[in-house]
This record gives structure tokens, C-alpha cells and sequence, in this order.
């Protein structure tokens, strides 16, 4: 497994820089927003890449928001960002596009080069639109963020191939990546390295896909990838959740980066000691989160080198010899002998910490919290995606309905949201479920902090 992951570590850095920043990383106060398709609507990715930063950066608050709506273009992003986008107030903008842009079926119809460049020039005639007002944005940073990939290559049973489609997509990106260095914005890319990733995994399995079974629509381990490729642009590719080295003969702490250790004693053949971290390990779900999932977060550490890079909370003691309990706050966490403690333990690793089990906390939290966001953006795609193009554009009132049930039948998308849209119409809902959602944020930077942990290493 180490040397599969260090080959999927090269195959990411053909298209990534190792350690190189092309994003600068959020910052207190920051509200960031996702602009996008479906795959930013549905997605957790945006979600994944808050939970590194309350567990990494526990005493800098920041905000994240879902700027998802399913289905959308470039087109329908421009006629949005008022209402939806710009409101949020920005202070850091991604913006991502071109799977819905770069078209479907005629790929595989008798004009698919035309059809592709007609894709492709409506999608950059619309995308200008966009360009012109983020230029009108000051004090908003933006980020152009090629989308994750269409893929062409997995072998997926009763799935047809649009042919060339993600070539259209690329063609896209490129010209997102060309319009940041004209206007000094910053870029980043997930379609090439999952691509990469895709086809380095397709030898050993051709059914493998980061993009879930319609080619598009990536599960829960493509979207902590995408949280993965996103924070490595941020430049946080080998930042530690902690390090540390005790030499037990001595008493001394050797090492102790994004930590403190103290009260170092040695009884008998055991030896404790007193930590305190500035950060928590990020966990990682195990559950298969989401209609129509099939795999979770945590199979991430399958497919890229997170844990080695990302999230590492080392335990070095050197002096010991024979086998050792390791326990924190008297929690039993295993066993391991002395050559495995002299090179170091990765506690990011164990789930049974009670580190690890603090971040899970905020994990399940911040879950909750995309839970309650999910129904705004559901709100969302009625206001943008049906009653704007009927002049009743936040209308929320009965004659918003009647039009509604008068086109439920005829419209399927809208018919699922016909009971969501009936709550969410008022706006004590909505003012009750952003209080909600604020009640949990507040709570995540309450309980994110780290406390001094007592670590035992008893002799067995």
C-alpha cells in the first residue's frame, strides 16, 4: 500500500508542484464561497475542506458556503450572483464551471467536433459575462477552479460514453487558467490529477472511478480527494498535525512541533508524560454518506497520500525496549513495541484517541451543519431555476405556489422540491434555520480546542 501511494503521490505532482501554493490559504474572518454545478450543490468537498481548517486552525474562525446549484452553466451562474452568490459577501470567490457547459449526448452523434466548439464558445461568451462583474469585485480574491473531470475511461456497466466530452471540459479550464494570470486571480486544478489518479487506478481495477457511476458526479472519497488537491494548492502538503520525539533514557523532549510537552516521568519501566497540541487530527468518516453512495470519506486513504501528508500526528520514543501500552487520559490505544515506537506512530491513525474522538464531534456537527445548508440551496435552485425565469423571483407567496403546482407534473426536478419549497417560502424558516446553523458553528469553535492530554507508555 506505501508504495502504491507513493506512486499516486507522483502521478499527482506531474500536475501539481509538491508543496507548491498557487492558492493562498484562507484566513481568519474569511468567507469563502463555492460557486458551481451539482457538484458543488450536492457535493461535500467545500464541507471536507472547512473541517481541516476548524481542526486545524481551532482559534481562526472562518466561514464556508455552498454556492451549488444542480444543473447550471456559466449562463445560469451569471444570472445568480446578486441574489445568491454576492449576497453571501464574499471575501474569497472559487469559481468552477464547464460540466454542464461542455454538453452531453451529441458526443456520440455524426457532429461531435462541431457540437464540442459550439459548446465550448458558448460556455467562454457566458463565462466573459461572469468575468466582467468579478472584476467589479475589489476586495473579493478569486479563484478560477477547474472542475473535476468527466471520465471517459472507466469501465462502467450500462454507462455510454460521451467520447471527448472532458476534452471540451479541458479546453474550458485552460481558458479559466489563461483569464486569472490577464486579471491577477489565482487558479487551480481538479480535472488533470484526477484524471491521473482515474487511469493510475483503472490498471488494477477498470470499473475504479473518483467520478461515481454517471462519470460526474464524484462520491464521498472523490470529493475529500478534490478537499485533498484544493488544500495541497493552499500549500499544506506535508504541515504536521503535530510531531513529536521523547527520549525515554533522558527524560527530554527532543522534538515537539505544534505541541507542548511537559511533565516527562519515568516510573519503573514506564514513562508518561503531559501533551498538548495546537491542532486536532482530521477524521475521516466511515459511512457512506448521500443518496446513492456507495463509498466513504475515508477510502481516501486508498487513492491519495492524505494521512502522509496531510495528516500525520507522530509519537517517536526512543530508549524503550520490549512492548508498551500506549494509553491517553486512560483510554487503551494498542500496543506496539519498542522499534515501532523509536520510528514513530502516526496517532492521526487511531480513531480511539481521545483527540481523534474530539474531532469527530465537530465532524458530525459540521455534517448537521451541511445538512441545513443543503435545504437553502434546494431553495435556491426553485428561486433561480424556476420563479426567476417567471418574474417571481423571491415572491414567496401564493401566487408563487399556484404557479409552481400549476408546472409539478410537467417538471420532475421541481415536483421533489414542491414540500421543501412550501416551508422554505417563509422566512421565519429561514431565519430559524440560519440561527440553527450559526448555533453550530458556534459550537465547532468551542469544542475544537485542544486540551493537555496525559499519554502513558506502561510496559508490558
Amino acid at each position: 500500500m506505501k508504495k502504491f501511494l507513493v506512486l499516486v503521490a507522483a502521478v499527482c505532482m506531474a500536475y501539481t508542484t509538491a508543496f507548491a501554493q498557487t492558492v493562498k490559504p484562507f484566513k481568519e474572518g474569511d468567507r469563502a464561497v463555492f460557486l458551481g454545478n451539482s457538484i458543488t450543490d450536492g457535493g461535500r468537498y467545500h464541507s471536507f475542506i472547512w473541517l481541516y481548517y476548524m481542526t486545524r486552525f481551532p482559534n481562526m474562525p472562518i466561514r464556508i458556503f455552498n454556492g451549488g446549484i444542480g444543473g447550471d452553466t456559466a449562463y445560469d451562474m451569471n444570472k445568480r450572483l446578486d441574489g445568491d452568490i454576492f449576497s453571501k459577501n464574499p471575501t474569497v470567490l472559487m469559481v468552477t464551471f464547464g460540466m454542464n457547459d461542455s454538453g452531453y449526448y451529441e458526443y456520440n452523434g455524426d457532429n461531435a467536433k462541431e457540437f464540442g466548439e459550439q459548446k465550448y464558445q458558448e460556455s467562454i461568451k457566458n463565462f466573459q459575462q461572469m468575468e466582467k462583474r468579478f472584476k467589479e469585485l475589489p476586495h473579493t480574491r478569486i479563484v478560477m477552479t477547474g472542475t473535476s473531470p468527466y471520465d471517459e475511461t472507466a469501465q462502467i456497466k450500462d454507462n455510454t460514453v460521451f467520447k471527448k466530452k472532458n476534452e471540451t471540459i479541458k479546453r474550458i479550464i485552460e481558458y479559466q487558467r489563461e483569464s486569472a494570470a490577464r486579471n491577477g486571480w489565482e487558479f487551480t486544478d481538479w480535472n488533470a490529477p484526477m484524471v491521473a489518479i482515474n487511469q493510475e487506478l483503472q490498471q488494477k481495477d477498470p470499473s475504479f472511478t473518483l467520478c461515481g457511476n454517471d462519470r460526474i458526479h464524484p462520491d464521498n472519497d472523490g470529493h475529500m480527494v478534490m478537499a485533498y488537491l484544493f488544500l495541497k494548492a493552499q500549500g499544506f502538503a506535508g504541515k504536521d498535525v503535530a510531531n513529536m520525539e521523547i527520549n525515554a533514557n533522558k527524560k527530554q523532549a527532543v522534538k515537539a512541533e505544534g505541541c507542548t510537552i511537559s511533565n516527562i516521568k519515568k516510573i519503573g519501566k514506564d514513562i508518561s508524560f503531559d501533551y498538548l497540541a495546537e491542532a486536532l487530527p482530521y477524521p475521516l468518516d466511515t459511512i457512506a454518506r448521500g443518496w446513492g453512495s456507495k463509498k466513504s470519506q475515508a477510502e481516501v486513504i486508498k487513492e491519495v497520500p492524505f494521512m502522509e501528508e496531510m495528516n500525520t500526528e507522530l509519537l517517536k520514543v526512543t530508549g524503550l525496549k520490549g512492548q508498551y501500552k500506549l494509553l491517553i487520559d486512560n483510554q487503551e490505544i494498542g500496543t506496539w513495541d519498542a522499534a515501532d515506537l523509536a520510528k514513530g506512530i502516526n496517532l492521526a491513525a487511531e480513531s480511539k484517541t481521545p483527540q481523534y474522538q474530539q474531532a469527530l464531534a465537530i465532524m458530525h456537527l459540521n455534517e448537521y451543519r451541511w445538512e441545513l445548508e443543503r435545504t437553502f440551496r434546494e431553495y435556491a435552485w426553485c428561486q433561480f431555476g424556476f420563479f426567476q425565469q417567471k418574474g417571481l423571483l423571491f415572491a414567496n407567496d401564493r401566487k408563487a405556489i399556484e404557479v409552481m403546482d400549476e408546472n409539478v407534473e410537467k417538471n420532475m426536478w421541481l415536483k421533489g422540491r414542491r414540500d421543501l419549497y412550501s416551508k422554505m417560502m417563509f422566512k421565519e424558516i429561514r431565519d430559524a434555520r440560519e440561527q440553527e446553523m450559526d448555533v453550530l458553528v458556534s459550537k465547532i469553535y468551542e469544542i475544537n480546542k485542544p486540551v493537555v492530554r496525559k499519554i502513558i507508555l506502561r510496559k508490558i
